[in-house]
């Protein structure tokens, strides 16, 4: 069993699939809450901070996450839904953080489905869990994009950086690739050493920068020393295109 906060037909809106038409399964749950993302929000009338889904993170919103139980339910739903699109659509598995149910026979069915179908599945994840991918083999045949969270999403390090976990998804993946987001305050202060110290062990890692913001107005204050950041030390520059067109992250 596991929990889904929503699920939509859209654009993929950052990384390296930005602009490609994408079928979004979003997960509820997550073992970090990356209150430095300074997304607000209320539980039970305190104001709190977040990420910009902190819909499917936080458990307070969990009352309105649907329990999934039965994959074969899911995956007929999903084969409908392909059926009205008209083809088969990149797949991204997001939340949260939908690596946590990795194990779950029911999710884990529900991937193995889409990878005999042959669609490109991209996981985003925080970079945080151990896959065994031998037990686990499906995950061989999937993407990473590993948004790995850095000093300004104020989680503690030992939380937010798994060298292991990261190791066995760069090596075991498909495809995987970095996408950290970052502000202005981190551009003009540590980005640069804390990206290279994550990713200076791999050969060649593609590296995508994007700026911080649940809506237009706080990309806007990110995004030209995002962009700037990113021309000066040869990363790529990933903007977050459903923000930019709908000013929200959910159901977009």
């Amino acid at each position: 069993m596991f929990y889904l906060t929503e699920q939509f037909f859209s654009i993929q809106g950052e990384g390296k699939y930005a602009g490609t038409p994408s079928y979004f399964l979003r997960t509820g749950g997550c073992n970090l809450s990356c209150p430095g993302f300074g997304a607000k929000y209320q539980r039970e009338g305190v104001d709190m901070l977040g990420c910009d889904t902190y819909f499917a993170v936080d458990s307070c919103f969990s009352s309105q996450w649907e329990k999934v139980e039965d994959a074969e339910e899911l995956i007929d739903h999903l084969s409908e839904q392909f059926d009205a699109i008209g083809y088969l659509p990149h797949m991204v598995i997001t939340g949260g953080e939908p690596l946590l149910y990795y194990k779950d026979a029911v999710f884990y069915r529900v991937i193995s489905w889409l990878v005999e179908q042959g669609i490109l599945i991209t996981f985003e994840t925080n970079g945080t869990v151990e896959i065994d991918f031998d037990a686990y083999p499906a995950y061989q045949e999937t993407v990473f994009s590993l948004s790995i969270k850095l000093s300004n999403s104020g989680e503690l390090l030992h939380k937010r950086i798994k060298p292991q976990a990261i190791e066995q998804m760069v090596r075991y993946g498909k495809e995987s690739f970095f996408k950290f987001t970052i502000n202005k305050q981190l551009v003009e202060t540590t980005a640069l050493k804390e990206i290279t110290t994550i990713t200076q062990p791999f050969d060649h890692p593609t590296i995508y920068c994007m700026p911080v913001g649940e809506s237009r107005e706080t990309i806007w204050y990110n995004d030209q020393a995002v962009f700037a950041f990113c021309m000066r030390h040869n990363f790529n520059y990933s903007d977050r295109l459903h923000i930019r067109v709908f000013d929200t992250t959910q159901g977009v």
